[in-house]
């Protein structure tokens, strides 16, 4: 498929250190997807992977970021201190998004957030304080609710997607849903599916759902 952008790339995130991510940007992108990752992941999950390659078929842009340095990483791996440490994550969300605004190759296009576990919690809080940066915003599994205060205030159409299964994280997305009083948002529940989606056909559902969400709200109108 011909690109515009096919590139590994470093985001500077302060103090000197920076975060890797993949960016493909298909020729006539119809929008850019930037993809938050879960705690305990990095941009090479197979889920997301899968979830972006879906994404550039249908005419989308995708960049998989991770939201931990390498050295981060490493400490994460034995600690586990940095994965719910939605402030941080958040910071790196924010962080990608300015950069991607400073590429004049991708400029024109309409951004989204796909976010998984706590990744759907960054995102939603960089939504919250980046508010015309972003057109919507896909939690798949998500946490929601651990963006706290910051769903108030969250204007972007959001897309809240769990497992039929996967009873507690529900429930924190229906409260989440409440909070996001000021932002247009739908719970989809997906039929038989448990927290990762790991049944048969329920992850290509999630894959269904993300792409008419993104295309609704990303692709230009006519």
């Amino acid at each position: 498929m011909p690109a515009i952008a096919f590139e590994s790339i470093a985001i500077p995130v302060g103090s000197g250190a920076q975060i890797e991510a993949d960016l493909r940007v298909p020729e006539r992108a119809s929008g850019l997807i930037v993809f938050a990752h879960g705690s305990g992941s990095s941009r090479f999950s197979p889920r997301n992977r899968r979830a972006a390659q879906t994404l550039q078929h249908r005419g989308f842009g995708t960049m998989l970021l991770d939201l931990l340095t390498r050295d981060e990483e490493q400490i994460d791996k034995h600690t586990a201190e940095y994965r719910f440490d939605i402030d941080r994550l958040a910071t790196r969300v924010i962080a990608a998004g300015d950069w991607l605004h400073d590429r004049e190759d991708v400029l024109s296009l309409r951004v989204g957030y796909f976010g998984a576990s706590t990744g759907a919690a960054a995102a939603l809080i960089a939504a919250a304080q980046r508010p015309y940066s972003v057109e919507a915003v896909v939690s798949r599994g998500g946490r929601p609710d651990l963006a706290g205060a910051a769903l108030r205030h969250v204007k972007t159409p959001t897309l809240l997607i769990v497992g039929q299964n996967d009873d507690p994280v529900i429930e924190m997305n229906e409260a989440a849903k409440v909070e996001m009083c000021a932002a247009r948002v739908e719970l989809a529940i997906v039929p038989g599916a448990t927290h990762l989606f790991e049944e048969p056909g329920t992850l290509e559902q999630v894959e269904q759902l993300a792409g008419d969400w993104f295309v609704r709200f990303l692709r230009p109108s006519m």
